[in-house]
């Protein structure tokens, strides 16, 4: 594997679940991978999960890590040709790429929407310079458009805790006080698809996602019809995506938050968030402490995702 960026990367996600559960038993048997191998992380937004779990995945396999803050003791970083460098910016990404590349065997890269212009976040232009012109093989550690690493853990998770082949797993937007991207409901819609759960997304009016991601999930714009019967709940804010409103929060109705009385909804449902989450915001308290709360066995599982994901790019080298 060359890169990780989609669930198709994956390959077939029946064994890619199987060598996760297998990693999982033994996190340190392909330690001899990583033997005078380093990985590169490179952050352009913060992270707590990400860093832990992917420098964790890391060191299981025996790698150096190198980890890249470039908002904190870098130079400042020019991302568009054609610009005129007389500003605080003083190198280019197109040059600072190819010289990583130097210092590493892989990279991972974090590097959030910018709510600025809707085609340059979905062309994904910081991450497609990286696999471009590093010269080595790329993970995305969420980019403006996806978050597979969150994902293959949540899937992950309902595989270790699903009570029937096919649960109905209801993905849910809820309130948040600022303007969040589509990354992690993108993909998560996009590997409960490829897994053939029953996926159901419910959201107000004016939050549909990138039918590319969501396939041919239902849209149910009543919350309280869609967790009806509901096997996992996955809450999560995101910002409108359709232009003209693309990055923007056209609603804050407390009402769409999780709450117990949500819950007595479903068929006594997980409830699952990818973290960091507003409590009484996205959650209540009582929901997120419950005993059906996986929000940190989800955590948990990044440093396992993480690590299937580099073991395989490490065979590929």
């Amino acid at each position: 594997m060359k890169q990780f960026i989609n669930v198709n990367d994956i390959g077939d996600i029946r064994a890619a679940v199987a060598e996760a559960l297998e990693v999982k038993a033994n996190r340190f048997a392909y330690k001899h991978l990583g033997e005078n191998k380093t990985l590169l992380m490179i952050f352009f937004n913060s992270s707590l999960r990400t860093r832990l779990s992917t420098q964790k995945a890391a060191m299981n396999l025996g790698m150096n890590v190198i980890v890249l803050d470039v908002n904190q003791g870098a130079w400042k970083l020019e991302t568009e040709r054609g610009v005129i460098m007389d500003g605080d910016k003083p190198e280019h990404l197109l040059e600072a790429i190819p010289v990583m590349g130097c210092y590493c065997d892989v990279i991972g890269v974090r590097s959030f929407a910018r709510f600025e212009n809707k085609a340059d976040d979905y062309e994904e232009r910081i991450l497609n310079q990286f696999i471009r012109y590093s010269g080595r093989p790329v993970f995305a550690m969420e980019t403006a458009t996806v978050h597979p690493l969150q994902s293959f853990a949540d899937l992950i998770t309902i595989e270790e805790h699903k009570t029937k082949a096919r649960p109905k797993v209801v993905l849910t937007w809820a309130p948040h006080p600022r303007a969040l991207p589509q990354a992690v409901p993108n993909s998560f819609a996009q590997w409960m698809n490829a897994a053939d759960y029953e996926l159901v997304i419910t959201h107000p009016h004016g939050y549909e996602l990138n039918p590319a991601f969501t396939g041919n999930a239902p849209i149910v714009y009543d919350q309280d019809e869609a967790l009806r019967g509901a096997d996992f709940v996955y809450a999560k804010n995101w910002s409108a995506y359709a232009d003209p409103n693309y990055g923007k929060i056209l609603c804050t109705d407390r009402s769409w938050t999780i709450t117990t009385e949500k819950m007595a909804l479903t068929d006594n449902a997980y409830f699952m968030h990818c973290l960091p989450v507003r409590r009484n915001m996205i959650v209540s308290d009582d929901v997120i402490e419950s005993p059906r709360s996986l929000v940190i066995p989800e955590a948990a599982n990044r440093e396992i995702s993480a690590e299937v994901v580099i073991k395989r790019i490490l065979e590929s080298l």
